[in-house]
């Protein structure tokens, strides 16, 4: 048991209760809680100096709890980890599909990161937080032609994906004046990893990214548009990757296809690999750490372009999951159980897939601790579902727990990327507040959404108007 405001273990920093009971293999301490997590002397789990269930109780549940100081740590990480192992420039992007909104994209704008955008809402949204256009890198494999106006309006840098928007872009730009559309283009690399196949973008069967086989094609089209700009060429092979080969892989490809690109006159100084790196969400993830990945990365492409002669590219890198997944938590409160006597015990919580779509979309596991019982005993394996009209509506199956009951505050760790972004409304159920803690103040980043809010798009026609009973 962690005495009174103790510290969680700095192995990881992170505390994932023992079992003590029934022929459960026990779980050891893991990087699964923000750093900053806590428990108090009312054995409390208090993450940014703030408590848990406290939090709950002035802002109602779920509600995500984004740890601002493990964000920024993870930020630096990358920043000072490509200043110590790329001996040319670099610039790390914040791949903000990740999750988008103002108070996320000011903390990281103050961290000096890039970012990465794949709509215009998210372009949209990043420049309402006050982010410089050279910062913003605009992807997507099937923007609008306003899209495509809009980045051109704002001044970043577009992520060519396909000839349909090449062109759509040379038009475009052709019709203003002023300097050259700064591109980017964006090419299939052919090379696979071990991950979902939802995920999977690097191999050749991909919706995004010209066909390698394009390339020179591509290059002598580019070459003759004085509108663009092509500064680079950018890949990615998938999410929540483990393996370091394949990105060291991807850095020889890019340094072939950049002195292939300038041989045709394009100034191609930066090349983008991408992100991808995984982050633990159970006690068997092993994954890189950022440091990690970020030599193998820097090492493979000095190396590439140390035996061809080429100068140092400006060396980018798009982080997404393994920037925020870790910095958050999803609190729920506890309500129904269910015991079916052979098969399992149903433990219901106040979200589920409307917050975090993960486990049903991906399969994704995660793990959870009861935020006010931190020291007790692990009795139980239960299955934590959803409130949804949904019999997939499952967050963890066979999760290990003490005995829990009505009112206890369940903790789902690692919540950061990917749930507030694919949260939805289903079952007209509002999207969870947001709260960022730091320092032992809490601050409201994204307001829960009331009833009115779910019915204030809903339009009626006259005709069912006169038709009301």
């Amino acid at each position: 048991m962690l005495s009174s405001d103790r510290s969680l273990p700095n192995t990881g920093h992170r505390y994932v209760p023992q079992i003590t009971s029934l022929d459960i293999p026990p779980s050891p301490n893991q990087e699964l809680l923000p750093l900053t997590a806590k428990v108090n002397s009312k054995d409390n789990l208090s993450i940014g100096g703030c408590e848990i269930q406290q939090l709950v109780q002035q802002y109602d549940s779920p509600l995500y709890i984004l740890d601002e100081f493990t964000l920024r740590t993870a930020c630096r990480q990358y920043r000072d980890s490509f200043n110590t192992y790329y001996s040319g420039e670099s610039q790390v992007i914040y791949a903000s599909k990740a999750w988008s909104c103002i108070g996320v994209c000011r903390i990281i704008d103050s961290e000096d990161l890039g970012f990465d955008v794949v709509s215009g809402g998210e372009l949209f949204t990043t420049i309402e937080a006050g982010v410089g256009k050279e910062k913003i890198y605009f992807h997507g494999n099937n923007k609008s032609t306003a899209e495509l106006e809009f980045a051109v309006e704002t001044g970043c840098t577009v992520m060519v994906d396909n000839w349909l928007e090449l062109k759509t872009l040379t038009q475009i730009a052709s019709d203003k004046s002023g300097q050259p559309v700064p591109i980017m283009v964006r090419l299939t690399p052919g090379i696979e990893c071990h991950t979902h196949e939802y995920i999977r973008t690097g191999h050749l069967d991909s919706k995004f990214g010209f066909d390698p086989n394009q390339l020179d094609e591509v290059f002598t089209y580019l070459s003759q548009q004085a509108s663009l700009s092509c500064i680079g060429l950018h890949a990615h092979i998938g999410s929540q990757i483990f393996e370091r080969q394949p990105h060291q892989d991807l850095g020889e490809v890019l340094v072939d296809w950049m002195q292939k690109a300038q041989g045709y006159g394009l100034p191609v100084t930066t090349l983008n690999v991408g992100g991808g790196l995984g982050i633990c969400y159970t006690e068997s993830d092993d994954p890189p750490s950022i440091s990690e990945w970020v030599k193998a990365v820097s090492t493979a492409v000095e190396n590439a372009c140390n035996k061809v002669g080429l100068a140092l590219p400006k060396l980018m890198a798009e982080p997404g999951r393994s920037l925020i997944g870790s910095a958050c938590v999803t609190a729920y409160t506890v309500g129904s159980r269910k015991e079916i006597p052979n098969f399992h015990t149903y433990v219901a919580v106040d979200g589920g897939m409307s917050d975090n779509p993960r486990p049903i979309t991906y399969q994704s596991v995660y793990r959870a601790v009861v935020a006010n019982k931190m020291s007790a005993p692990i009795t139980e394996e239960v299955t934590v579902a959803g409130k949804h009209c949904e019999s997939g509506d499952i967050i963890i199956k066979d999760a290990a727990l003490p005995e829990t009951e009505p009112g206890d505050v369940l903790v789902v760790m690692d919540t950061g990327a990917y749930n507030y972004s694919m949260a939805s409304n289903y079952n007209r159920i509002g999207r969870p507040a947001a709260v960022v803690v730091y320092e032992g103040e809490a601050n409201l980043i994204i307001e829960r959404e009331s009833y009115q809010n779910l019915i204030e798009r809903d339009r009626l026609p006259e005709r069912l108007v006169k038709h009301k009973k």
